[in-house]
């Protein structure tokens, strides 16, 4: 492809990183944005991101721009509607998870695009964060020999008292499950592609913040096929040390037979040898877009696929595992018990 062509629907709060990434990525060319009502929020959009037409039914759009590639940056209840019809047109898709609300729909949603023949590829960004990727580099290079452990404390401090989450996504507070379902996906998807499948859940999961709807704060213990085991301990009141927290949203841990792998909250990585002390880690990554501009990369990703045929991570059918994963968190939850994978 000489140009790869995008047509992209939504105009939320995270959608801003994903039109600026599609901006800064050479060889492509955003022809369309499809919008429920907002006109006016979207042709501020246009007018910024450089999109030539605005419209409000996806069918035209599809139609009328003849895109190469569909990014979906809607809420999650839309988006089955919006694969199936980019799907009935064997257009490739991006879709922003949660892919949907329930893991019925998910794999109603993968089935369809796999029956079209259509590429569906999850907007999961974390692990394409610069320091997981780095943190990936290191253990395949057998930095601390045996993983054993894998740890992460999730504390974004975004998500205390009334007004919790309304000047970005107002839609966190009514959803009926938030911390896993909306967030903590993001870091089971990490943990197994840092560590591998895993092979078991327990998890207790609470409600602090009375404002809002779902759960907001939860521990969840993970086993891993390789014998391994992982703690997710989230808390989205919660902030720890950093000038950003949001940047990292929490301090990772990776400790094996030969050392430890550390991630703090300005994105900085430290290596300890066994019996040793920590020493930075020293990498390159860029400050800019969202957390290590992490959407650009999963982006340009997709588009290096398209065009060169390279592998891609995070196809539909791959990503249903977190899913069916965030699942079996809930009814541990629910049953005060482990779940075996």
């Amino acid at each position: 492809m000489s140009k790869v062509r995008v047509a992209a629907f939504g105009t939320g709060f995270f959608s801003h990183y994903h039109y600026d990434a599609w901006n800064r990525i050479e060889g492509v060319e955003l022809v369309g944005l499809c919008v429920n009502s907002n006109r006016e929020r979207a042709q501020e959009f246009a007018t910024q991101y450089n999109v030539p037409e605005i419209f409000t039914d996806p069918v035209e759009m599809l139609d009328r721009t003849r895109p190469d590639l569909v990014d979906i940056i809607t809420t999650p209840e839309s988006h089955t509607a919006l694969v199936e019809i980019a799907a009935s047109r064997d257009i490739a898709m991006i879709c922003q998870k949660p892919l949907a609300p329930s893991l019925e729909e998910a794999h109603a949603m993968v089935k369809s695009a796999e029956e079209a023949g259509a590429l569906l590829i999850a907007h999961e960004n974390w692990r394409f964060k610069p320091w997981n990727r780095e943190v990936a580099k290191l253990l395949r290079a057998g930095a601390i020999g045996e993983p054993y452990n894998i740890s992460f404390r999730m504390r974004p401090g975004d998500g205390q008292g009334p007004h919790a989450y309304l000047d970005r996504q107002p839609y966190f507070q009514k959803m009926p499950r938030f911390l896993v379902h909306e967030t903590g996906v993001h870091m089971i998807d990490v943990f197994r592609f840092l560590m591998g499948e895993m092979s078991g859940v327990f998890a207790r999961l609470q409600r602090l913040n009375p404002a809002i709807k779902g759960e907001d704060a939860g521990i969840l213990t993970f086993g891993f096929v390789n014998g391994a085991a992982g703690v997710l301990d989230g808390n989205r009141l919660a902030d720890f040390e950093a000038e950003n927290p949001r940047l990292t949203m929490g301090i990772l841990l990776v400790e094996g037979s030969e050392g430890s792998i550390r991630l703090d909250g300005a994105g900085r990585l430290f290596l300890r040898g066994k019996g040793g002390a920590e020493r930075e880690h020293l990498f390159s990554w860029t400050d800019r877009g969202y957390a290590g501009d992490c959407v650009h990369a999963l982006q340009a990703h997709v588009i290096a696929h398209l065009r060169d045929g390279t592998p891609v991570e995070n196809t539909g059918r791959e990503y249903l595992r977190n899913v069916e994963i965030v699942e079996a968190v809930y009814q541990s939850n629910e049953e005060g018990r482990w779940i075996a994978l």
